[in-house]
């Protein structure tokens, strides 16, 4: 006898069953995708190799059918439904971004690179991995709830080295908003769930930590707490091609503030505790407004602390506003950095701009990305 998904489906009522309430003519993209809403269709995380040792470069299961889930039940959406639908629609641009990795390069181009000749099958394992993520959360979103689909997605990536920069990036910074986002779900089994999965992304960076960069992969005694994961989760808007996303989607992240972008400006020379940095936000349509009455601070996040430190804004644009990373702070893991109005950033409304990524491991890795580029 099959065994059942481990977790439960979130279900905030027991609702009638209804016929299904998806359009009756559908493309085959989307008709197939509707098979999904069964949770014991196709291979089950756990149970299947699939997940594991599939080393083709086609697409595993479910990530080769790429349409929403339409909900086949009446009655309100689960508790927790806009918290895996938020982590569904991520996890989609994650196992793209290893899909078109072991796509574009080859082994020999990793080996050329001067990498381990072990790295492409390696990326081929975490893309099985990612394919199980997305698998495990379509079965944790309710049959009242409409299951995320794929958009298209364009990642800056020309070179093997570049590409597993931006992979340790993408990683780290997993970490950190799934420190966020585990304190969202109001069911305990989902917040078990979101734990045994950043387990697993934890392993994937300690991989590339070790075998890639050659770098020490401990990270200190706690990884960075950023408590507001869809601030995190809304700058990987940055990855998805406008207007490319099933229109059936909901809102990602939801909800979402759009706040202005932060990042270290290009004339920063080091990232590391101590160093003085300078505060940008590239994109031209969004910038912060800020009060002459108030006081700003750098609130910046590491470990289990974070600590403030007030910026003058009065001459800003005009003149870069200039910040010292805490000098307190060990040089592990990744510091998230904000713009907010009260120390501390208390809430999610405190914020007004950011939040930067500060890749602390291996720490010349995130100054030549900023500078733009990478080497091994």
């Amino acid at each position: 006898m099959r065994s059942q998904p481990i977790l439960p489906l979130l279900l905030a009522t027991r609702a009638v069953k209804a016929t299904p309430l998806y359009p009756s003519k559908f493309s085959p993209e989307y008709t197939e995708a509707q098979k999904l809403s069964d949770p014991t269709y196709g291979p089950i995380p756990g149970e299947s190799d699939i997940y594991n040792t599939y080393w083709g470069l086609d697409r595993p299961f479910p990530g080769n059918i790429s349409g929403p889930i339409f909900p086949t039940e009446c009655g309100p959406p689960g508790v927790d439904d806009w918290t895996w639908q938020n982590l569904l629609s991520a996890e989609w641009l994650i196992f793209e971004f290893y899909q078109q990795g072991v796509e574009r390069f080859s082994p020999e181009d990793f080996v050329a690179a001067g990498l381990p000749e072990t790295t492409h099958r390696r990326l081929l394992e975490i893309r099985n991995n990612e394919a199980g993520h997305l698998r495990i959360f379509q079965n944790q979103i309710s049959p009242t709830s409409v299951k995320p689909g794929s958009c298209k997605y364009a990642f800056p990536f020309t070179e093997p080295i570049g590409y597993l920069a931006l992979m340790t990036v993408l990683e780290i910074s997993s970490m950190a908003f799934l420190t966020g986002l585990v304190q969202q779900p109001e069911i305990a089994a989902g917040r078990g769930a979101m734990l045994a999965i950043a387990e697993v992304e934890t392993r994937h960076e300690v991989w590339a930590l070790m075998d890639i960069w050659k770098a020490n992969p401990f990270g200190g005694p706690s990884d960075t707490i950023f408590p507001y994961a869809n601030e995190v989760l809304d700058s990987t808007n940055a990855f998805i091609v406008p207007g490319s996303c099933p229109p059936e989607n909901p809102e990602f992240p939801h909800p979402r503030q759009r706040l202005p972008g932060l990042s270290a400006g290009k004339d920063t020379a080091s990232l590391t505790p101590g160093s003085k940095i300078s505060l940008d936000f590239p994109d031209p349509n969004n910038q912060p407004i800020f009060n002459n009455h108030t006081v700003y601070y750098a609130v910046f996040f590491h470990g289990v602390l974070n600590v403030s430190v007030p910026i003058d804004t009065s001459k800003w644009p005009q003149e870069e506003m200039w910040v010292t990373i805490p000098e307190a702070f060990e040089t592990k893991g990744v510091i998230v950095a904000c713009v907010a109005d009260v120390p501390g950033a208390p809430a999610k409304e405190n914020i007004v701009a950011g939040p930067a990524v500060i890749l602390e491991q291996p720490a010349k890795l995130a100054t030549a990305l900023l500078h733009g580029g990478a080497e091994k």
